[in-house]
C-alpha cells in the first residue's frame, strides 16, 4: 500500500460514499477531499457539504456541471446517434469522463496524490473513472474500497457506521433498487431485476407514465437545429440543459423512453437493467430525421458504421482515448449542414416523426424525387446501365456457377 498523504473523493453523501470518507482516513492515514457534482439527478447536492463536514472534511466540491455535462458530452454522443448494443442510450457511460476530469482537476489543485470513487468491481464504472484517471494524469494513484476492503453489504455498512458514529439516513419506503441518475437517464438494477424474467414494478419508474395511462391526445413538438444540436423547441431557444429537461418533461408526460435490457458489461458478465431516457429518446429520434433530409448517402452511411465503435468506445470507458477524439473529429465535420426543423408526435410511448424541412442545406430535391413528371430532371433510361454495371461481377460469377 503506497503512502496517501490526500485523496480526491467523487462524494454523493449516500451510504458507501460517507463510509469510504471515514475508510480512507483510518486505512491510509490520509486527508480526504469530497467533490460532489450535479449532473441533474434530481436531488439536492447541497446536503452532502454537512455530511462531509460531519466527517471531518475539510476541503470540499460542490458543482453544478448541468450545462457542460449536456454541452460538451450528452450533445457530442447524439451528434453520432451512439446506442450501445442496438439499444442503450448510454446515459451512466457518459457522465463518468466529466467525473473523472473534474477528479483529477481537483487533485492538481489541491496537491492530492491520489483519487477514489464508490463503484464496486463488478461493474463497469470502475474501468471508466479509472480509465479517465489515467489518462488525464498517468501517475495518479487509484483507490478502489469495494476492492480492498471486506465490506460487502448493506447491514456490514450500516454496521460501521454504528461502530464509527457515521450518522446516515435510513429512509422509509426507500428503493430496493440500485439507481443512478443524471439529466440524460434513470437507471435501475438489483432486487427482483436480477431475475431476468421478472417484470419491472409499474412502481418503480420515477420519470413516466405508462404508454397505457399516458395521454390519449398526441403532443406535437418541433425542434431546432444547428449543427446537429438542438437550439430550441417550439421556437423557443433554450440553453443545452434545458433543451434535456424540456424534452424529459414532455417525453416522461407521454409515456416514452422506457427500456429493459440485458447487456454485455466490459467486464464480462451479463447484467440486466432498466433504463428512463425520455428526452435521450427524442433527440435520437429527431436527429435521425434531420440527418435524413440534409446528409449525403455515403457520409450517413459512414457515420452509422462507425457509431457501433463509438458507443463502444464510450460504454467501456474511452471517451479520453485518441480513437475516440479521432472519431469525433469525424462526426462532428459531418455536423456542419445539419441544420433545420423536425416536427415529432408523441404519443403513448411512440416518437413519430410527421416533418422535416431544412430551407438551406437540404439534399431532398422534390423536383427529381416526384412520381408525377419530372420535366427531365431525371432521365429513367439511365437506371439500365447503372444496373447493368452493378450486376456484371454477379453475372461473371453465375456463368462459373459460384452463386449457387
Amino acid at each position: 500500500m503506497s503512502k496517501v498523504n490526500k485523496v480526491v473523493l467523487a462524494y454523493s453523501g449516500g451510504l458507501d460514499t460517507s463510509v469510504i470518507v471515514k475508510w480512507l482516513m483510518e486505512t491510509y492515514n490520509c486527508e480526504v477531499v469530497t467533490f460532489t457534482a450535479d449532473l441533474g439527478q434530481g436531488e439536492e447536492v447541497e446536503p452532502a457539504r454537512a455530511k462531509a463536514e460531519a466527517l471531518g472534511v475539510k476541503q470540499i466540491y460542490i458543482e453544478d456541471l448541468r450545462e457542460e455535462f449536456v454541452r460538451d458530452y450528452v450533445f457530442p454522443m447524439f451528434r453520432a446517434n451512439a446506442i450501445y448494443e442496438g439499444e442503450y442510450l448510454l446515459g451512466t457511460s457518459i457522465a463518468r469522463p466529466l467525473i473523472a476530469r473534474r477528479l483529477i482537476e481537483i487533485a492538481n489543485e489541491t496537491d492530492a496524490d491520489a483519487i477514489s470513487h464508490g463503484a464496486t468491481g463488478k461493474g463497469n464504472d470502475q474501468v471508466r473513472f479509472e480509465l479517465g484517471g489515467y489518462a488525464l494524469k498517468p501517475g495518479v494513484q487509484v483507490i478502489a474500497p469495494w476492492r480492498e476492503w471486506d465490506l460487502n453489504s448493506r447491514e456490514s455498512l450500516l454496521a460501521y457506521c454504528d461502530k464509527h458514529g457515521i450518522e446516515v439516513e435510513k429512509k422509509k419506503g426507500k428503493s430496493p433498487y440500485s439507481m443512478d441518475a443524471n439529466l440524460l437517464h434513470i437507471s435501475y438494477e438489483g432486487d427482483i431485476l436480477e431475475d431476468p424474467w421478472t417484470e419491472a414494478e409499474e412502481e418503480m419508474w420515477r420519470w413516466s407514465v405508462s404508454p397505457e395511462n399516458a395521454p390519449d391526445k398526441p403532443t406535437y413538438i418541433e425542434l431546432t437545429y444547428e449543427k446537429g444540436d438542438i437550439v430550441a423547441i417550439d421556437g423557443e431557444h433554450l440553453k443545452p440543459h434545458e433543451v434535456l429537461l424540456k424534452l424529459n418533461e414532455v417525453g416522461g408526460a407521454n409515456g416514452i423512453g422506457r427500456l429493459d435490457i440485458v447487456e454485455n458489461r466490459f467486464v464480462g458478465m451479463k447484467s440486466r437493467g432498466c433504463y428512463e431516457t425520455p428526452g435521450g429518446t427524442i433527440m435520437l429520434k429527431g436527429h435521425r430525421a434531420i440527418e435524413s433530409l440534409t446528409l449525403d448517402r455515403e457520409l450517413a452511411h459512414l457515420k452509422d458504421s462507425l457509431m457501433p465503435k463509438y458507443a463502444e468506445l464510450i460504454y467501456n470507458g474511452f471517451w479520453w482515448s485518441p480513437e475516440r477524439e479521432a472519431l469525433q473529429g469525424l462526426i462532428d465535420d459531418s455536423q456542419r449542414y445539419v441544420n433545420g426543423k423536425v416536427r415529432l408526435k408523441l404519443y403513448k410511448g411512440n416518437v413519430i416523426v410527421v416533418g422535416r424541412q431544412s430551407e438551406n442545406d437540404s439534399l431532398f430535391d422534390e423536383k427529381i424525387a416526384t412520381f408525377e413528371e419530372d420535366q427531365g430532371a431525371y432521365d429513367q433510361k439511365d437506371a439500365a446501365g447503372f444496373i447493368k454495371l452493378n450486376a456484371l461481377r454477379l453475372r461473371i460469377a453465375a456463368e462459373k456457377g459460384r452463386l449457387l
